[in-house]
């Protein structure tokens, strides 16, 4: 959406996100029947469909729940509900109270397993539309030109149970459902294109290592101790996704400024039965951006529930998150291996530069789901759900993820046809001969589910050539073993390029992870033996590290081979759109209400969302200049905001607190007159760059749109530093 289509035409246009309904509560109690409330503007089901794929008459609220009576899961009218039934007011409850035995009953099992990992997520339902580009490498439908192809994406935490925060240090998941029509296709990836482990035998032990101590089931969603430092200190093939780890990419800004990679090597078929290799790439139109260490741990405490809110809130307020799909590709050789890099090594990368990444199309979230439940956590991904003209390679990880989606899906969701769950339900017709089982919900005609048959008239049918999934007739040779080849025992050539092109301060960022996560170990000989992995990447990295830990370093220095750098690596020195961010705006009563206004409705077309801050709740003004405040001095914090416009000042401690996070987790500060006492008493003066002054509030916002596509101002960071 361009910002001009965001204009509010009026203040009650103004879209302040995070209503919990679809309309305002009333003071007291409702008592007249109605119908339930429909879903808020900005939430959308699954498209109705059956649990066989065809289109289906009813609407997206035709299976939320019905008629304005309270009911029995069967129907029944019921008129009291808050008392069980009893002999007497005071007497026991009695045994044939089925109303409360069905209500605690349900109440008891509304509870499924969580994911072993990707628990904590968060999802949204979109578009992807493609540019046609693929078609000459994919026959794949999606990929034709102009193509729209519903999709629903999840993106997640992978080490926390779901209780956990979102802004942990972690990799984060990116998956996405493309619901084609050719069947399903689940592009199943993460916010690294490397992985801990080659071979997907390796899974268990390196979850195992870093979920909490078994014993006493701590810590929680981190990788600061002592099993998982043991592990990866060992099984060294680890290194290069611990260094991403430890990087800023394992603190993402927001799902929506984080890429998206399908970490394995993929096999496009055309049309001709031509054959390429290919990696999957997706790009956010806003940036790749991080949170600074501080501000996660601050998050996790104030706001843990951050980048699931922030998804939803941008797309309520109209900032539709976008990502380009992207390829790289490579010739379909026998050795499979491009520029030295073996690409069934999940562990490794191929840099732009040698292969850059071809767009293909674009996904923009337009719709966040009606309940969290049935659609988010219901949602069941499997990289073996591949349409015709997407085909997989050897990657022994990849194989070993083709086993296990299933299998977790089937501990979940209670059983084998999860696919039928409104929001895994396809949008192509399916004739499986698949029958019964838990939570069966199609009605299945005829005697015949087997093949061949004459009794249901022969059907179904195989698929001609041109309809089936192409299963690459790959030549395949070779002895039963259990070993890797020889290129897989490149451990440390990919981190060191990663390293070695990243910006000083990003590097820096790396050598506090790792001083922090290892500091937190109990054991000095897995830290000892953790920094003598570090050697191998870097030495002074590995020596910046272990004088923090007060350990020494011994030994002679590894021999390194020489290394290229990659600018599409580091995050900082490009400039970046400025949709999407978030902008707080401190005002109080004497604030110019025609300048704040306007300033509001200027954030709100340049495709931001505006925050208004205040020392109390409620609005500031009346009528046509009346502005909802949308956080209070005690609910605000400098976690949320990108930039704060200062035009107020509040005797209130935590005013100085903001600004003093905001400042040094290098944001954007403008102020006005009315503003400059805050930042005096916060130490805070325009000597420090990113620091600006103005006489209005609109004359702010317009400096502070200058400096947001840097992110932050990363200059300062220096004028901090002791």
């Amino acid at each position: 959406m361009s910002p001009s289509e965001r204009r509010p035409e009026s203040e009650d246009q103004r879209i302040v996100p995070g209503a919990p309904g679809s309309e305002p509560p009333s003071l007291k109690e409702p008592t007249r029947s109605r119908p339930p409330l429909p879903p808020k503007p900005d939430q959308a089901g699954p498209e109705p469909r059956t649990p066989t794929g065809a289109h289906s008459s009813d609407s997206e609220e035709a299976v939320a729940q019905r008629g304005a009576r309270l009911t029995t899961a069967n129907g029944t009218p019921i008129g009291d509900t808050d008392h069980s039934l009893k002999a007497g007011p005071r007497g026991p409850v009695l045994l044939q109270d089925h109303h409360l035995r069905e209500k605690i009953t349900h109440f008891d099992h509304e509870r499924i397993p969580e994911r072993v990992v990707h628990a904590r997520g968060a999802a949204a339902h979109g578009v992807f539309v493609a540019n046609g580009a693929a078609q000459k490498i994919s026959c794949a439908s999606v990929f034709e030109k102009d193509r729209q192809t519903p999709v629903f994406v999840r993106f997640s935490t992978v080490f926390g149970s779901r209780g956990s925060a979102d802004t942990v240090r972690d990799t984060r998941g990116f998956a996405t459902k493309f619901y084609t029509d050719d069947g399903i296709w689940d592009l199943v990836g993460n916010n690294i294109p490397v992985f801990f482990i080659q071979d997907g035998i390796k899974f268990p032990d390196i979850i195992h290592a870093a979920k909490p101590h078994p014993d006493r089931e701590i810590p929680q969603a981190q990788s600061a101790h002592d099993t998982f430092w043991d592990f990866v200190s060992l099984h060294t093939e680890a290194t290069a996704h611990t260094l991403w780890n430890m990087s800023d990419r394992g603190l993402p800004r927001s799902y929506r400024m984080m890429e998206g990679f399908g970490v394995h090597t993929f096999r496009f078929v055309n049309a001709r039965g031509k054959t390429v290799l290919v990696k999957l790439h997706w790009k956010p139109k806003l940036g790749v951006h991080s949170l600074l260490w501080e501000e996660a741990q601050i998050a996790a405490g104030v706001d843990p529930d951050m980048h699931r809110r922030d998804l939803a809130d941008a797309i309520e307020a109209g900032a539709y998150p976008e990502w380009d799909l992207g390829v790289q590709v490579f010739p379909d050789t026998e050795e499979q291996t491009f520029e030295g890099i073996d690409l069934l090594d999940p562990t490794k990368f191929v840099p732009e530069e040698l292969a850059p990444v071809q767009v293909i199309g674009t996904m923009t979230l337009t719709a966040n789901p009606t309940n969290y439940f049935s659609q988010t956590e219901q949602v069941a991904f499997h990289p073996g759900h591949l349409v015709r003209g997407i085909d997989l390679t050897n990657d022994p990880l990849l194989q070993g993820r083709l086993f296990s989606y299933i299998d977790t899906q089937i501990t979940r969701l209670g059983g084998p046809n999860f696919a039928q769950l409104p929001i895994n339900r396809p949008h192509a017709e399916v004739n499986d001969m698949l029958r019964d089982g838990m939570h069966q919900t199609a009605v299945h005609s005829g005697v015949a589910p087997y093949r061949p048959n004459s009794l249901d008239g022969g059907c179904p049918f195989t698929a001609r050539p041109g309809e089936a999934l192409i299963e690459y007739p790959e030549v395949v040779t070779g002895a039963k073993t259990r070993e890797a080849p020889a290129s897989f025992d490149d451990h440390f050539s990919g981190a060191r390029m990663f390293y070695a092109s990243l910006t000083p301060i990003e590097q820096q960022h790396v050598a506090e992870a790792y001083s922090f996560e290892l500091g937190k170990c109990y054991e000095k000989t897995i830290k000892q033996r953790a920094v003598t992995v570090l050697r191998n990447i870097d030495e002074q990295l590995a020596r910046t590290v272990a004088a923090k830990l007060g350990l020494p370093v011994r030994g002679k220095e590894p021999d390194r081979a020489a290394i290229t750098t990659s600018e599409a690596l580091t995050q900082i020195g490009r400039r970046w759109p400025g949709d999407g961010r978030i902008i707080g705006i401190l005002a109080d009563g004497d604030t110019d209400l025609n300048d704040l206004t306007e300033t509001v409705d200027t954030i709100t077309a340049n495709a931001m969302t505006a925050l208004v801050i205040a020392g109390h709740g409620g609005e500031l003004g009346t009528g046509k200049n009346k502005v909802a405040i949308s956080r209070t001095i005690d609910t605000a914090r400098s976690i949320e905001f990108d930039a704060l416009l200062i035009a107020a000042t509040l005797p209130d401690a935590k005013l100085a607190v903001l600004l003093q996070e905001a400042h040094r987790h290098l944001k954007f500060i403008a102020y006005t007159p009315a503003g400059l006492p805050a930042l005096r008493t916060a130490g805070i003066t325009d000597e420090f760059d990113g620091i600006e002054s103005a006489p209005t509030l609109t004359a702010a916002f317009e400096l502070i749109t200058q400096a947001l596509p840097e992110h932050r101002v990363w200059t300062r960071a220096t004028q901090l530093a002791p």
